[in-house]
């Protein structure tokens, strides 16, 4: 791995914008005269590099670089003095995997149960018999699995916090199947969890006890797609990549993005109101989300399916479900509204001094790039140090306690690039960003964003989690974070700050070398009674799940909980439908 060498900065007067090159390129040697005029600092790591001018000495540089790359290599802004220097990435094996069901051997551990590590209780749900498992057998034969190994994977979920002993897991291939478990599960007074791809971060996913595990991975057509109006109707168990992946054919998006793409449904977005990387751009699913069919807990199927963007008539039913983490019903199909995939997209990747440069580039970068803004992530130093060290990324920029990345998309490259170059000369000029790179190539971009997507892997490798999704005032966000620290000191392993800032979410992960109740209640409700504090909210995307629904009260009053429990209680009376999650029940 590289280490940080010391690097001279550019003046203020000096303009600065970095961006990638092709891989595993030698550079070349630089005749005397070109070296006499600039100096470059080199590193090579893998067989790539890393610039970084002393003088942006712009006639002289360019000729050096077209010579050793070709002109195609260069990435020029046009009408601007400033040109992009291309500082190379790897773009080999860059260590970009999907977000799977499992972590890697290397973080793998036992995972103690659920019932045993929390203070829960059964409820007094019917045990799973032979004659239901016949029953399940001839309405959907070879999808009924009891084998012991097979279902491991589905009862654990994936940070490797909590883990079930279900016995039984069903997989449904249309709503009428799911719609008969459900009818006969209720007369049997059977407990159900929903589950999709099983990448839920607050144990919402999978069973506590022995709670039928109904996946709706085989669920997974798409419907309908009109390419005029750009809706896409389509099953529930659609793996969210795959589906932007069709769309993409079609010359559009899905509205949506995260970390756990890969293998995540779209129902279970839904269910979990997910919001991820293009939030800032495109809103939540409560917006782009423009109807739904559901199956509630006695087999009756809601089918609210419109592809219509307006329909004012009666109560909006499909936001019931939307969040609802499967305790309302289950979730089938969606109508999806997509936006048209942008014809230019740039990253940038930036180093900060400090919090408060974050916050002030943010500023600039919304009144600067405006339209064009679709992303602003930002993750601390030590997050960094976290995929270095556990998943052998490598940092493409110098040192920083904050690195920012910031996502431009829009119709006309040349208007983009123009933009997106006027905002770097100044964020540098004026000393917000010390140090960054910028990739427009799709494959130099995921490059990028593998540094912030795999941060919660790196999290598994170092430990066991204690993981917070907090929505709070932007300007202290990161406070909570510097609490933390000093409040835990070596009771903790890391405590790392990082997420979607343009959205006010921070993600506080803290690690320790495995679970211990004495450091949960140092953690717990004190981080909630801080966000209650300062008005946010302790769950701005991850849901509730098991893990937090007692802690519902710190965002919610208890006249707006109690209208929760009523709803629950009238479209599920027997509460089979993912028990204890979410929701306090009455008597607590």
């Amino acid at each position: 791995m590289v280490q940080n060498q010391p690097e001279q900065y550019l003046a203020p007067s000096h303009f600065l914008t970095l961006a990638l090159i092709g891989s595993r390129t030698i550079l070349g040697v630089f005749t005397q005269k070109l070296t006499m005029a600039v100096s470059i600092v080199v590193q090579r790591c893998q067989g790539w590099h890393r610039w970084t001018p002393s003088k942006l000495q712009t006639g002289y540089l360019r000729e050096a670089f077209n010579m050793q790359m070709g002109s195609a290599a260069m990435y020029p802004l046009k009408k601007k003095e400033a040109k992009l220097l291309k500082r190379r990435l790897p773009c080999g094996n860059s260590h970009m995997t999907k977000r799977t069901l499992h972590a890697t051997p290397l973080c793998f551990r036992e995972v103690m149960l659920t019932s045993e590590r929390y203070d829960v209780q059964r409820l007094p749900f019917a045990h799973v018999s032979d004659q239901d498992l016949s029953f399940f057998e001839c309405l959907m034969p070879g999808r009924v699995i009891t084998d012991e190994d097979e279902l491991k994977p589905f009862n654990v979920d994936w940070l490797k916090t909590v883990r079930g002993y279900s016995k039984v897991l069903l997989k449904p291939q249309t709503t009428v199947e799911v719609s008969e478990v459900l009818r006969y599960c209720n007369e049997r007074n059977l407990a159900v969890n929903p589950q999709g791809g099983n990448t839920g971060l607050v144990g919402g996913s999978v069973p506590v006890f022995d709670e039928i595990i109904l996946s709706t991975a085989l669920m997974n057509q798409i419907i309908s797609f009109n390419s005029v109006s750009g809706i896409l109707v389509c099953q529930a168990g659609c793996i969210l990549e795959n589906l932007n992946q069709y769309l993409e054919q079609q010359d559009f998006i899905m509205p949506l993005d995260l970390a756990a793409k890969g293998s995540c449904h779209i129902g279970g977005n839904v269910a979990t109101n997910a919001g991820g990387l293009r939030l800032l751009r495109y809103g939540s699913l409560r917006g782009t989300i423009l109807g739904l069919e559901a199956v509630l807990a006695d087999g009756s199927i809601l089918n609210c399916l419109a592809s219509l963007r307006k329909d004012n008539t009666g109560y909006d039913l499909k936001q019931l479900f939307i969040g609802s983490e499967g305790t309302l019903g289950i979730v089938t199909a969606v109508s999806v509204l997509c936006p048209r995939k942008p014809k230019a997209v740039n990253l940038a990747f930036l180093g900060c001094p400090s919090f408060s440069q974050v916050l002030r580039t943010f500023t600039t970068c919304k009144g600067m790039l405006g339209e064009i803004l679709s992303a602003y992530e930002f993750m601390d130093n030590e997050c960094m140090e976290l995929v270095k060290r556990h998943l052998k990324l490598i940092n493409p920029v110098a040192e920083s306690p904050f690195y920012i990345l910031i996502e431009t998309s829009g119709s006309n490259s040349a208007h983009d690039e123009e933009k997106l170059s006027n905002f770097l000369e100044h964020v540098m000029a004026t000393n917000l960003v010390a140090d960054g790179t910028l990739a427009s190539e799709d494959k130099k971009i995921k490059t990028l964003w593998a540094l912030r997507e795999r941060i919660t892997e790196a999290l598994t490798c170092d430990g066991y989690i204690y993981k917070y999704d907090i929505s709070l005032p932007v300007e202290k966000l990161y406070d909570l974070v510097t609490d933390m620290r000093a409040r835990l000191g070596r009771s903790a392993r890391s405590v790392v700050g990082y997420g979607h800032l343009g959205d006010g979410n921070l993600h506080l992960n803290i690690t320790a070398e495995s679970y211990s109740h004495s450091l949960q209640e140092a953690i717990e409700p004190y981080v909630y009674e801080w966000t209650s504090q300062y008005h946010g909210s302790i769950s701005a995307e991850h849901g509730l799940g098991f893990k937090k629904k007692h802690y519902i009260h710190y965002s919610k009053p208890q006249e707006a909980v109690l209208l929760m429990q009523q709803f629950k209680a009238m479209l599920d009376p027997k509460g089979i439908l993912n028990p204890y999650k979410t929701l306090p029940v009455k008597a607590e």
